[in-house]
């Protein structure tokens, strides 16, 4: 017995007993059942914390389609109470929402308390600001034309302009309160000319302005639409020649060939347009031509220059049947010689040969002797006996046969 009292295991376990007892004792006196917590055991935590997360969006809930809303924040603070890590997990993803309800609201100004919701049951909320104030409007729509503003048209090189800007749509729809609707002022689409010298095709986005010139967030249908600038250079009229190549058919003539337009315009620099007085190379092939026919002909763009236009003239070309007239004894002329000299004839030695013209009838009939001119080119010829070709200038539209293509000359210095 003695052994057994001595033994350090059954003290402990007297000692634990009587503390117990002791335990009990004292909660039956207070007459009331115990409400303390054990102490947390080792490593578990119930500490608590609070963070405000910033720039959280506000989502409204109302009727989309028939009103319009004002005065809700698009981002409100919130601050978040509770465990650490709930409150870093709820920070970070931002799974909850914070919400204003105008479903059932009427038309008009009304005080809304923000709620939230999809947070975690361990958290509590305190947004800021908690209440707002809105205004519920009816929406409506409204069509506005579109004008067009120019940026950097002082850029344009000198003589070139802007057209008359061509919009698609020319018009858009606006839709928004009325009182909003009210305060539209101008409805504009902004296009850059700088350096431009064609033509400028561009999107362009909307923007709407109240009478301050302050952009009225709204809703705009479309948002984006084509805009086309024509540019306008520097021009000028020209005169044209048209080259006739090939031979008609035997025993045809032309009667008329007359083009339309009978000028054309070009566009280009100025010091481009400075040094241009006719175009040339415009082409008609008569060898293709055989009965009366309008040719659709192509005009060509001289160097330096950006547009022609028409970029096509039509030719209008008559024919008839070929006739032929007789000119005799059509006097020769001298340009060229130089001064201080003198020529004579020495075949033909009166200086005259015959002519005979080729043409439709109706443009043979009045042509006469003095409707054809006759010269030789004496410039740069020594003194001597020369044979130099015979040159002829006469109307439109008929062909010559000269007697003899060459005269025999001769040149010396005058005594």
């Amino acid at each position: 017995m003695d052994k057994l009292i001595e033994s350090p295991w059954v003290m402990r376990f007297i000692a634990l007993f009587l503390a117990l007892m002791l335990y009990a004792s004292v909660n039956i006196e207070s007459g009331s059942p115990s409400t303390s917590k054990p102490p947390p055991l080792l490593g578990g935590s119930t500490s608590t914390d609070q963070s405000t997360v910033t720039e959280v969006p506000v989502t409204t809930y109302f009727d989309q389609e028939n009103l319009v809303v004002t005065g809700v924040p698009e981002t409100v603070s919130v601050t978040l109470e509770g465990t650490t890590g709930s409150i870093t997990k709820a920070s970070k993803q931002k799974g909850f929402e914070i919400y204003a309800d105008l479903t059932n609201l009427s038309i008009g100004t009304h005080q809304v308390k923000l709620k939230h919701k999809d947070l975690p049951s361990d958290l509590t909320a305190s947004i800021n600001p908690s209440i707002i104030t809105v205004s519920i409007e009816e929406k409506i729509t409204k069509s506005f034309p579109v004008t067009v503003d120019f940026l950097n048209e002082d850029k344009l090189e000198e003589g070139y302009e802007p057209d008359q800007p061509i919009v698609s749509p020319n018009s858009i729809n606006v839709t928004a309160s009325k009182e909003v609707i009210e305060r539209i002022s101008a409805v504009k689409a902004t296009i850059n000319l700088e350096n431009a010298k064609e033509t400028v095709e561009s999107d362009a986005t909307i923007t709407i302005y109240d009478g301050d010139g302050n952009i009225l967030p709204v809703e705009v249908e479309p948002s984006v639409v084509d805009v086309t600038v024509p540019i306008k250079s520097p021009s000028k009229e020209l005169p044209f020649k048209i080259v006739r190549e090939g031979e008609l058919g035997k025993g045809l003539s032309i009667l008329s060939l007359e083009p339309d337009p009978k000028q054309v315009t070009v566009y280009g620099p100025l010091d481009v347009l400075e040094n241009l007085e006719f175009l040339d190379g415009i082409k008609v092939d008569l060898s293709k031509v055989t009965e009366d026919t309008v040719l659709e002909v192509a005009i060509p763009k001289p160097e330096g220059v950006n547009k022609v236009s028409p970029e096509k003239i039509n030719i209008k070309v008559d024919i008839d049947n070929q006739e032929e007239k007789l000119l005799s004894d059509q006097s020769i002329q001298e340009v060229g010689m130089s001064e201080g000299k003198r020529f004579d004839f020495l075949d033909p030695d009166l200086g005259s040969i015959d002519v005979q013209i080729f043409g439709a009838p109706s443009v043979i009939e009045n042509i006469t002797s003095d409707d054809i001119e006759l010269y030789i080119n004496l410039a740069d010829l020594s003194d001597g006996e020369h044979e130099v070709k015979v040159e002829v200038n006469g109307p439109q539209n008929i062909t010559w046969s000269l007697e003899q293509e060459t005269v025999k000359v001769k040149i010396s210095s005058a005594s």
